[in-house]
């Protein structure tokens, strides 16, 4: 499939830039807080390949359906597709088999460039220079990545942790020792430290059963649920692990602390982040998950630029000061009685709000009808003052969906549009929403994609599927599919999204991605930074009249002069002279000097 022919580029982009002012309204009114049967992804065909479809202001650029040996039937959880990471012209899709590589350097029509078998789920995978992390959580994880299980109670052949691999020759992965875990892992993130470049730091999220000590030695099991303060011992639950990995020699990676990152400062008690009383069930009227309190992470998202660690914690949202990466101190904690399972964080790029989600029903339960509220499997949305966060409201994609799709909220990624909070996020079958969330208070839809339910193996049951993952990542979308595969997809422009704003975020290029270790992005100077402040400008109303008439006509002729070599910085300089120092005007005119500054 080709990509189509994009429009010439102009700082002005003619006919819309004018008629954006009213267009960014709140998604959906939470005082109807049930989604919304008329909207366009309700009733869409049943199918799996091929399937029906909508979008809005998004496009399916290309599917990469899975092959033998990652292909299975839905639902067979040993081959699902899960997290995907990526390096250079590769995307690496991570499953509960192995990983595979994808080559993109045409993301129109990427290829998969090799795969590598290593069953033991969860599969998710983050990459690092050369190297290569997969979570392992499984029993039938093997230390020889060994596809026959590895069967008993107690078997030293198991593995259960985070796999490391040097992937500098990809087309031969070399896997090295990695690290054993008491609790496997089930997700891991990378914690960088500018003044430690000779190391990072692995931190490990186990969820399953504690191993015996007789496989590993340490762990020790404790009942996980126990209401008592738990205060004696060294259980495996209620901690976290940091792994160390030497950048020179990454095969001694090792835990260098277990830090209890949910223990009461009062009492000292282990188990401290208490969110319900036993038996207390979710307004759903479904049990929580877990009960009656937290002792472990799903997920945990580290913000370098800031030192900070955004975990979603089964019952919380924390918040990690990672000065000392090492010895995370918790600042802030905070509960929902309308969340049920702490699933994800993303971190907005300034880090000064965070966003996390609630996986309700574990992500292969239908969470998205007519009667699930908004407030349910949703994101909750979070402004950080200080080191305390502030909740600000709920977004859950507002498409009524069938009882034969998991749909819940799950992955996501900022979309670098300088001036926005712009997060593209996964809702498993509920296919992808494209969600501005600069007013915290009124997130908003922006485009949206949303396949009809899956129908096979089981025609009138819920078959899994859907989009695990959805990262943008050097100019365009991907989309880790369970069932189908390997997706790309390209924005489009809309009222909601000029060329100035998305070509500004096609310019920003990455050499590795991970959606779980957030880097804080930079824009370097160019018309299409100060044609998208420009853009949003007019959007808000704030540039207007005489002032707008005099920016638009000096901008277009700046940028005129320097396509033909001239110097383009007394038409800058007439533009700015005109321009406010606050709101969107101040962004718009900072913009512009960077622009003059740089030429």
């Amino acid at each position: 499939m080709s990509r189509q022919p994009r429009p010439s580029r102009s700082v002005l982009r003619a006919a819309g830039v004018v008629v954006l002012a009213a267009a960014l309204l709140p998604a959906m009114a939470y005082a109807a807080d049930l989604p919304d049967p008329t909207d366009p992804r309700v009733g869409l065909a049943p199918g799996y390949l091929p399937w029906s479809e909508v979008t809005s202001n998004i496009e399916l650029l290309d599917n990469d359906p899975r092959v033998a040996p990652f292909d299975a039937p839905p639902g067979n959880f040993g081959f699902v597709n899960s997290d995907l990471a990526f390096t250079g012209d590769t995307a690496v899709v991570g499953s509960f088999n192995g990983f595979q590589f994808y080559d993109i350097s045409d993301p129109a029509d990427p290829t998969l460039s090799g795969s590598f078998v290593c069953p033991g789920g969860q599969g998710d995978v983050s990459v690092y220079g050369d190297l290569l992390f997969m979570s392992v959580e499984e029993t039938r994880g093997r230390i020889d990545c060994g596809s026959q299980g590895a069967g008993g109670a107690v078997n030293l052949e198991r593995f259960r942790g985070v796999r490391i691999f040097d992937i500098s020759d990809q087309a031969n992965p070399v896997q090295l020792p990695g690290v054993q875990t008491c609790r496997g892992s089930h997700t891991h993130s990378i914690v960088t430290d500018p003044d430690d470049p000779a190391n990072i730091y692995i931190y490990n999220s186990g969820t399953s059963g504690v191993r015996p000590a007789a496989e590993l030695a340490g762990c020790e099991n404790a009942n996980a649920n126990n209401p008592a303060p738990v205060t004696s011992g060294n259980p495996t639950q209620w901690r976290i692990d940091v792994i160390k990995v030497p950048l020179a020699a990454p095969q001694t990676a090792a835990i260098v602390s277990q830090p209890r990152i949910f223990t009461d400062p009062a009492t000292g008690a282990f188990n401290g982040l208490q969110n319900t009383t036993p038996g207390t069930l979710h307004p759903s009227g479904t049990a929580y998950s877990p009960l009656p309190n937290t002792n472990t992470c799903h997920d945990l998202t580290s913000f370098p630029a800031r030192e900070l660690v955004a975990g979603a914690c089964q019952g919380n949202g924390i918040l990690l000061d990672t000065s000392d990466p090492v010895n995370p101190v918790r600042l802030d904690a905070v509960s929902d009685p309308n969340f049920s399972y702490w699933h994800s964080a993303s971190f907005n790029n300034d880090g000064t709000k965070v966003i996390f989600t609630d996986e309700w029903g574990g992500g292969t339960s239908a969470r998205c009808r007519a009667t699930d509220k908004l407030e349910w499997g949703a994101d909750a949305l979070f402004d950080l003052d200080g080191d305390q966060m502030e909740f600000a409201s709920y977004y859950k994609m507002p498409a009524v969906q069938t009882t034969q799709e998991n749909c819940v909220a799950h992955n996501s990624s900022l979309v670098p549009v300088p001036g926005r909070d712009i997060l593209v996020q996964a809702w498993y079958q509920g296919g992808l929403s494209v969600i501005d969330f600069s007013d915290t208070a009124n997130p908003v839809e922006i485009a949206y994609f949303d396949r009809g339910p899956i129908n096979t193996p089981n025609p009138a049951g819920l078959n899994l599927g859907g989009l695990w993952s959805t990262y943008w990542y050097n100019g365009q979308v991907y989309g880790s599919e369970i069932a189908r595969g390997f997706d790309t997809f390209g924005l489009t422009t809309s009222d909601l999204l000029s060329e100035n704003e998305l070509d500004a975020a096609r310019e920003v290029q990455v050499d590795e991605f991970n959606a779980q270790h957030q880097e804080k992005i930079v824009w370097e100077p160019s018309f299409n930074v100060a044609g998208a402040y420009f853009d949003q400008a007019v959007r808000s109303g704030e540039l207007d009249g005489a002032t707008l008439d005099t920016v638009e006509k000096h901008l277009a002729k700046a940028e005129k002069l320097e396509g033909r070599g001239a110097s383009a910085k007394a038409q800058l300089a007439n533009a700015i002279r005109v321009l406010d120092d606050s709101g969107d005007q101040g962004e718009l005119k900072q913009a512009l000097k960077d622009l003059r500054d740089s030429l």
